[in-house]
């Protein structure tokens, strides 16, 4: 095993906290990447296609009494597949610490390394398939890798074991606060997980931020003021106006990092070509290669077709356009929606546009729930739950939902928040070896992860005022952000570390710390 590859490795990486927006990121757990941009020889690029089941055939995995070019003809049986599906993906629910790039270093170790399923180069391109579509990406990487393996039902399975374990503790959570938890008046045992979480919002921004180029700094605090903006300027601005704000800031990103990219360069319009004069303010990757669709072995196990991907693509989009027109008209009209619907739409609406998933849906989030599902304590108290749990972070969806209508409420929510981002890596995957080619798509990807990040550094703004009330709660943060960065601590520990800390400072234990935050600036 080479050194990079040890498990230790992955234990490092997994105590990383920051989500995956950039390609940049996976070259963290992906060391040797293969820039495939610069290999244009055909028989190197058949060794790639064939390497998978190549490796398989060394392994044993499928049986030696054929030569390797009939071997390579008929793969294993599709139930033997799915069966490795199960089994590989089963205990990664239980064990997926550590935030997004962590979830991207233990796939990478299971799938590439142990098992060789797929090469480095195959692994990185459905990561930034992930990257390329709304919704939580490593979770897109699990579906995306299981569908490379075992096809649409094996996919599915592993999306189900992937969040089943958070999916059902965040549930039970929700209901049990919602029944036996005083709002006003928290337990001893929850006072210090919403400073600790809010913690971990900093660190994830801080390292989404240190990523971007001096164009994707400029749309990030554009992004970010807007943001604080429509928080704190009720009754001029209403803040539901973020889930048309939030979208447009997004995609008006996605337009000034293209534009910002053919500077310097001829451009054709019209069948004429145009010289657009300057040099990028920003830093642009080349586009990478892709699959060939016509005869990777991934590609084949992926079954399918063209025409079956754009038909996901447009049930997905007429699922938005109904729940959203339908939700709309009834609110205008002063209607009161089923409540199930409403929670469907709005699960689905922020699901739909949010690019990398993780800490970025929280300032869509809190402005839809709060306080219209519950109050503030109640969102960050499960926000602290959530970023303890193994798995991805939109199973907080499950806990609102059942904090404001139990487990029929959890599990629509969960439904919900999810369905866009696997529908569209359903779709996405038989068009990515013609998508990888085009350029303005990549380029403007910058962009809307850069306005993306932004909301972000709002939801630390936004978070923070309910989070942190009383010297306590400030000492808490400190604390769970002092372990966070300086010690890399992981963050179901950071949460727990904070948790102790709130518990001993409560008023009913030590009870140091409990004048209000910034209480002197009022006799000022």
């Amino acid at each position: 095993m080479a050194e990079e590859d040890k498990p230790s490795e992955v234990a490092a990486v997994a105590e990383k906290n920051t989500d995956e927006f950039v390609d940049d990121d996976i070259e963290k757990v992906v060391p040797e990447k293969l820039d495939v941009n610069d290999n244009d020889d055909d028989d190197d690029v058949g060794q790639t296609e064939r390497s998978g089941l190549e490796l398989e055939v060394a392994n044993g995995d499928i049986d030696n009494g054929k030569t390797a070019e009939e071997l390579l003809e008929e793969d294993i049986p599709w139930i033997e597949r799915f069966k490795q599906v199960f089994w590989t993906y089963l205990p990664l629910g239980f064990v997926a610490f550590g935030g997004p790039q962590a979830h991207v270093a233990i796939l990478r170790d299971h799938l590439v390394v142990q098992r060789n399923w797929l090469d480095e180069e195959q692994f990185t391109e459905l990561f930034a398939i992930g990257q390329g579509l709304p919704g939580p990406t490593s979770t897109q990487l699990v579906v995306s890798t299981a569908l490379a393996r075992a096809g649409p039902i094996g996919g599915l399975t592993a999306f189900f074991l992937w969040n089943l374990p958070g999916l059902i503790v965040l549930t039970v959570c929700g209901v049990l606060i919602a029944t036996f938890v005083d709002e006003d008046n928290p337990p001893w045992y929850l006072i210090g997980l919403p400073p600790a979480a809010i913690s971990l919002v900093f660190v994830a921004f801080y390292g989404f931020g240190v990523k971007l180029d001096k164009l994707g700094i400029i749309l990030c605090l554009i992004s970010s003021l807007v943001a604080i903006m429509i928080n704190g300027s009720e009754p001029k601005i209403d803040p539901l106006w973020s889930q048309y704000i939030y979208p447009s800031m997004l995609a008006c990103g996605g337009i000034v990092s293209y534009i910002d990219s053919i500077r310097g360069t001829d451009v054709r319009i019209f069948r004429r070509t145009f010289h657009v004069p300057g040099k990028p303010y920003g830093t642009y990757k080349s586009p990478g290669k892709g699959w060939d669709a016509e005869s990777d072995l991934t590609m084949r196990r992926i079954g399918i077709p063209i025409w079956v991907g754009a038909l996901i693509w447009v049930a997905w989009a007429v699922v938005l356009a109904v729940t959203v027109s339908i939700v709309g008209r009834m609110r205008r009209n002063g209607e009161t929606p089923n409540q199930y619907l409403e929670i469907f739409e709005v699960m689905f609406r922020i699901g739909s546009l949010i690019f990398g998933g993780g800490q970025v849906v929280l300032p869509m989030l809190q402005t839809e729930v709060v306080p219209m599902w519950m109050k503030k304590d109640a969102f960050l108290q499960g926000l602290g739950l959530a970023q303890s749990m193994p798995g991805p972070l939109f199973n907080f969806s499950s806990y609102l939902g059942a904090v404001y209508k139990g487990v029929p409420g959890a599990l629509v929510a969960f439904l919900g928040l999810f369905g866009p981002g696997v529908m569209l890596i359903f779709g996405m995957v038989p068009f990515w070896a013609r998508l990888r080619h085009v350029k303005w798509f990549k380029s403007s990807l910058n962009g809307v992860n850069a306005a993306a990040i932004g909301l972000v550094g709002a939801a630390c703004v936004i978070l923070w005022e309910g989070a942190v009330t009383t010297f306590a709660d400030a000492m808490v943060f400190m604390l769970a952000l002092c372990l966070a960065v300086v010690y890399g601590i992981g963050a179901p520990w950071v949460v727990l570390s904070g948790g102790i800390f709130g518990a001993i400072l409560h008023k009913d234990a030590l009870g140091l710390g409990q004048n209000t935050w910034c209480s002197l600036g009022d006799n000022l």
